[in-house]
């Protein structure tokens, strides 16, 4: 009852505002690849004075997740204000159509009369329609608008990128004796100074900041203009970046409101302090629009947490992830502040895939070399072997998340909490990451992905999850729903059966070795690759060879398409050896053809190409 009456409250304190004839100015300082390692959050070892100071100012999130763990799906969340994977827009990095009907924020407050400025990067995986800013570029500045018109602001610093984090020669500023080594990584010098590197960098961002933080005082706007701080996804090191634990998707949110403009404050925000309320940044598009007297859409997904239509906190944050660059993977999770879930729909993959980018980092490099020698123990092993069905943390005990809780008798009510919220965002979303990446675009290609997908007749998601959950749980007791998907109308359906017998590994192939060949054949590419995927890595010699042919016309992009190409050069490459005889042929793949899609290039098929052929070689 308490808590019916406290949300009733919050409700109609949003509704009260009295909106002024005038608008507040809106600044969004953002910055790369950093979580919540700055001094307001309590964290020693950081040196973030002009970040600390906005915190003194306002109010600091210490919920608040990025709910992709990379910037390109996690910078389209934030445009839409819509989770992408209910667009298709969930891989790194790819490229979806908008449905007619919905719009980029910049464009509804263009509409209402903002100057609209990106300093400087979008990178977005959904189509960017034309009229979405004012200016994005180096160039953008409020100092261009009108005189007198309100405006909207982003600058954005890539000094703490992970590109910069692995830069060298660099002199530490920050003692890497003093680092905090996660549970996770191998404490080596290569990784304290990366560590170390990292808050050297996020030292400079904040010099940066403040450097904006001047040119609004100085402009005589400091008193006009709401403020807000944030990291586009967590610490650009391996096992935080691209991974949805809270690692990879806990960022800092620092919001400081000026007097002029309290009455937009929420009941949480308090002046110097902090706020225990669950933020993704699917909130921000609704709460931006909410801070400027826009009433946001019914299609954004998220929650505005201040201003004029703020709504009450969700009971729930979400975290996704697709494909990683060159690597595919499938991973949803869940968090309450407290406990994190993951579901896993690949397990059968390891969590460390070689992707290029990561493996330029020094600390990827000596902990999977110290893996390969035998010379970690768990937790740091984990990165580098298969995942299991479903991860279950508790973060007041275990904050690096590394004690898996999901087979605790004590844990049982949670964890069946945490599945239920996933399975029920998965359909109040209509999650598209079911179907392959290729698969999404082509079902039917007169309509957006959102749009399909929210056509039950085009996109049976009720069956297609149910295969997937059986397919991924692992369980010997799925095994007959796993072959009895082989025989399903929908090619989705089938693809997860195959799958499902790929998890399953040998016993798989020899429990659905009949399916397994048949599909070989299937029409539908996706399930061929599959189905050819287990046959080449667990079949006999001969499945294997006749594996190994029909996946190298599909890892032709001339032939296939991207998409396509990079699936089966995938399965290509976890057939190790028994790809050999195909050695010239993979040499002499095309990694570019016309008519590729925006984003996802021939670099991520070259990559793919290359470690092939250097295992292949023992390179």
């Amino acid at each position: 009852m308490r808590s019916s009456v406290f949300l009733a409250l919050v409700v109609a304190f949003c509704a009260s505002f009295v909106h002024a004839a005038d608008r507040p100015n809106v600044l969004w300082i953002t910055s790369e690849d950093n979580g919540q390692q700055l001094g307001c959050y309590g964290d020693q070892y950081a040196t973030t004075p002009n970040l600390d100071g906005i915190a003194a100012k306002g109010t600091i999130y210490l919920n608040a997740w990025s709910n992709a763990p990379v910037c390109a799906p996690a910078r389209t969340t934030i445009i839409s204000g819509v989770y992408p994977p209910s667009t298709g827009s969930q891989h790194m990095r790819s490229s979806a159509p908008m449905p007619p009907f919905m719009k980029m924020y910049p464009q509804y407050l263009r509409e209402a009369g903002y100057y609209c400025t990106n300093n400087s990067k979008e990178d977005y995986n959904l189509i960017k329609p034309d009229g979405v800013w004012d200016n994005s570029s180096r160039k953008g500045h409020w100092r261009n608008r009108q005189p007198g018109q309100p405006f909207f602001a982003i600058f954005n610093f890539t000094v703490t990128h992970e590109s910069q984090v692995r830069k060298r020669p660099h002199t530490a500023v920050h003692d890497p004796a003093k680092v905090r080594v996660p549970a996770y990584h191998p404490d080596t010098p290569e990784v304290r100074q990366d560590w170390a590197q990292y808050y050297d960098k996020i030292t400079e961002m904040d010099t940066q900041a403040g450097e904006v933080l001047k040119e609004l005082e100085k402009d005589g706007l400091a008193d006009d203009t709401i403020v807000f701080y944030y990291g586009d996804h967590g610490a650009g090191m391996p096992r935080s970046k691209r991974w949805p634990y809270d690692s990879g998707l806990r960022v800092p949110l620092i919001v400081s409101i000026p007097p002029k403009w309290k009455g937009l404050a929420s009941p949480d925000y308090k002046v110097g302090g902090s706020s225990d309320r669950l933020v993704g940044f699917v909130d921000l598009a609704p709460t931006l629009l909410s801070l400027v007297g826009i009433e946001p859409p019914d299609y954004m997904q998220g929650h505005a947490f201040l201003g004029k239509y703020c709504q009450p906190g969700p009971k729930y944050a979400f975290g996704f992830r697709g494909r990683m660059d060159e690597r595919y993977d499938m991973v949803r999770s869940v968090g309450d502040g407290r406990y994190v879930y993951l579901k896993h729909y690949m397990p059968h993959k390891i969590y460390g895939q070689y992707i290029n980018y990561m493996f330029q980092t020094p600390t990827t490099q000596v902990w999977k070399d110290l893996y390969d020698a035998g010379k970690l123990e768990p937790p740091k092993t984990f990165f580098w072997e298969t995942k299991p069905a479903e991860e279950l943390y508790d973060l007041e005990s275990d904050p690096d998340e590394v004690h898996n809780l999901v087979d605790s008798p004590e844990h049982r009510e949670v964890l069946a909490r945490m599945r239920e919220a996933h399975k029920d965002w998965v359909f109040r979303i209509r999650d598209l990451g079911f179907l392959p990446e290729g698969e999404m675009h082509t079902r039917d290609p007169n309509v957006s992905p959102y749009e399909m997908g929210h056509d039950p007749a085009k996109y049976p998601l009720e069956k297609i999850f149910a295969a997937a959950q059986a397919a991924s749980s692992l369980e010997d007791d799925d095994v007959p729903k796993v072959l009895k998907a082989f025989g399903d109308e929908d090619s989705a359906v089938r693809y997860w059966g195959a799958m499902g017998l790929l998890m399953r590994e040998a016993d798989g192939v020899n429990a659905g070795r009949k399916e397994l060949n048949k599909a070989l054949g299937d029409e539908a590419p996706y399930v061929r690759i599959a189905a050819a995927e287990a046959l080449g890595r667990y079949g006999t010699d001969e499945e294997a060879a006749k594996a190994l042919a029909v996946l190298m016309p599909l890892a032709n992009v001339q032939e296939s398409g991207a998409y396509l190409a990079l699936a089966a050069l995938g399965a290509i490459d976890y057939m190790d050896a028994r790809a050999k005889s195909a050695e010239a042929a993979i040499e002499a793949l095309p990694v570019q053809a016309k008519g590729m899609p925006d984003r996802v290039g021939s670099g991520y098929l070259k990559n793919l190409k290359d470690k092939i052929l250097r295992d292949l070689r023992g390179e």
